[in-house]
Order: structure tokens, then C-alpha cells, then sequence
């Protein structure tokens, strides 16, 4: 019988960075009023899949920390982000409402919509409000 080599398992065993990324796909899931099953559908995943993800038992690859990313509307590196659940509150609702924002912008597919859109950020920056 083959002896398996030192550390074969290790890299599919969950890590405190795994860990740490479920945690915040899980924060900004939450924040975002996102259920477990509609993230897991947009992902073409199960929700127990992704509950795993969350939980940290499972590891992420590199091909759904992209789609986490793109469907959350955050960069990767807020997923690996430590000190996530540190911010102020006022810091972490204004990027709630940017993820929020950029979650709508990226949905519409309307090219007619997105120009409109476009054309109220300009006029509230030229106003001096942003």
C-alpha cells in the first residue's frame, strides 16, 4: 500500500483565509439582502455549496472567488479583507450602498438606461455633490 507524502491533504484543508473569505461573503451577502439561495443560483452553484463557502469548510478556487467578486460587486481583495467587520458603521453603509449601486449598474442591460444613469451621476457631480 502507498504511504501518502507529508501534506498531501493540506491543501485542500480550509485555512483561516478561507475562513476569513467566507466570513466576508457572508457580510456582504447579508448586506446586500441577498439570500442564500440567490447568490448560490446566480453562482451555478448549490446553497449548500455555498454555505460550506461561508462557513469556511470548504476552500474557494480561484474561478468562483472571480464570480464571488463580480456577483457581490466588490474587488477580490474585500473578500480577503481582515479588518472587513472593523469599519465604522458609517464607512461600511456607504459601502454598502456602493455595492448596492454597482450592482444595479451592472445588471442593466439597457443601453438606454445606463446612458440615463450616466447622464444623473454627471448632473449630481456638477452640482458639487460628489
Amino acid at each position: 500500500m502507498k504511504k501518502p507524502r507529508p501534506g498531501a491533504n493540506a491543501a485542500r484543508t480550509a485555512t483561516e483565509v478561507d475562513r476569513q473569505v467566507g466570513h466576508n461573503v457572508r457580510r456582504i451577502r447579508n448586506a446586500l439582502g441577498l439570500t442564500l439561495m440567490e447568490l448560490s443560483e446566480q453562482l451555478g452553484i448549490s446553497h449548500q455549496q455555498l454555505q460550506k463557502y461561508e462557513t469556511g469548510s470548504n476552500r474557494l478556487s480561484a474561478g468562483i472567488l472571480m464570480a464571488m467578486s463580480e456577483r457581490l460587486g466588490v474587488p477580490i481583495s474585500e473578500l480577503f479583507d481582515a479588518g472587513g467587520t472593523t469599519k465604522k458603521s458609517s464607512e461600511s453603509e456607504s459601502d454598502r450602498l456602493k455595492v448596492v449601486c454597482r450592482r444595479v449598474i451592472e445588471r442593466t442591460r439597457s443601453r438606454k438606461t445606463l446612458d440615463l444613469m450616466a447622464r444623473v451621476l454627471k448632473a449630481i457631480d456638477e452640482n458639487g455633490s460628489l
